[in-house]
């Protein structure tokens, strides 16, 4: 679905477009048309990659998506692939916007995603001056809006994680479930560095150094989106050694826990076995046996294994087995 096509000259908005009407103006001096579109269907795209001229094995990679981020180049025209991770139902959608920029044009396909990039635009044409420096500047923009979302996303991790530490050492069943909920939190930090990695790599191609035509007047823009994304992969791995030591207490704490029931379950047992032991001798039926006719045998058996199962109970509970 096409969203927006407009022109600009001189960093200023000059008219919306339909798509066929892009030939007329694409190549005028200080100018350049920006096209967006969402979902596009076969036949849109096919259109713009015939208005537009895109290269055929780029046009492959968006209509098969699930592309990993990366940035080529065909010449004057750049191709970058940035993930988009929005939270639904506790859960995150992976969807991608695909950027073909050229000093003539900046094509962008949002695909799987509600994330609108109206306020991109909005943000750029109130900022004419800086909208001069044509289309490098509006591939900043987008680049800048997708890392900025990334933020809310650690954010969130990083409470939940928060929120499950405290839940580690109130034991019972609660530390069980939270290491269902910490290997759920760490596949969520692996899906956020497998956007973020491989985006950082391609803004180090953007900025010092040669760098693809489109992006020369904006480099400065490119590093700081770059320094963005290393504080996030620094957040990231941070986050991960935190989730996995967490799950190592998690366990240590429920190991622990089990330790003491077994050895509750063994004090007790060595109290029975004890009585048990005393009860099957003085049952043993031999005709011969010291007190097996006295009157005060049978009390004082009951008594000897009351006597040493109240010692047991005593020494494990000194021993804080009990």
């Amino acid at each position: 679905m096409l969203i927006n096509c407009v022109a600009y000259r001189d960093g200023r908005r000059l008219t919306d477009l339909a798509l066929s009407e892009v030939g007329s103006v694409l190549h005028q001096p200080k100018g350049f048309v920006w096209v967006a579109l969402r979902d596009a269907d076969a036949d849109e795209l096919a259109q713009v990659q015939q208005v537009f001229d895109l290269p055929e094995l780029a046009m492959e990679d968006v209509r098969h998506g699930r592309q990993r981020p990366k940035v080529e180049e065909f010449g004057s025209l750049l191709y970058l692939v940035m993930h988009l991770l929005e939270p639904v139902d506790g859960a995150w959608r992976e969807g991608e916007v695909h950027v073909f920029a050229s000093p003539q044009f900046v094509v962008s396909l949002r695909s799987n995603s509600g994330r609108d990039f109206l306020g991109v635009r909005a943000r750029c044409e109130r900022e004419p001056q800086r909208l001069r420096l044509g289309p490098g500047y509006v591939l900043y923009a987008l680049m800048d809006a997708v890392v900025d979302d990334y933020f809310p996303q650690l954010e969130a991790l990083e409470s939940e994680l928060e929120d499950v530490e405290e839940q580690i050492f109130q034991g019972g069943e609660a530390a069980r479930r939270s290491v269902e909920r910490l290997y759920a939190l760490k596949r969520r930090a692996g899906r956020l560095r497998h956007a973020v990695a491989p985006l950082a790599e391609v803004s180090d191609r953007l900025h010092g150094g040669r760098v693809p035509e489109v992006c020369e007047r904006a480099q400065d823009y490119f590093r700081d989106v770059n320094d963005h994304l290393a504080r996030i992969d620094s957040a990231i791995d941070a986050l991960r050694d935190t989730i996995a030591t967490a799950i190592q207490v998690n366990l240590s704490v429920v190991t622990i826990e089990e330790s003491e029931t077994t050895k509750r379950l063994a004090a007790w047992a060595a109290i029975f076995a004890v009585s048990t032991a005393l009860a099957g001798i003085w049952g043993m039926n031999f005709e011969h046996m010291p007190e097996l006719k006295w009157r005060f045998g049978y009390p004082l058996a009951l008594g000897a294994i009351a006597c040493a199962g109240g010692l047991l109970y005593w020494r494990f509970k000194r021993a804080g087995w009990l």
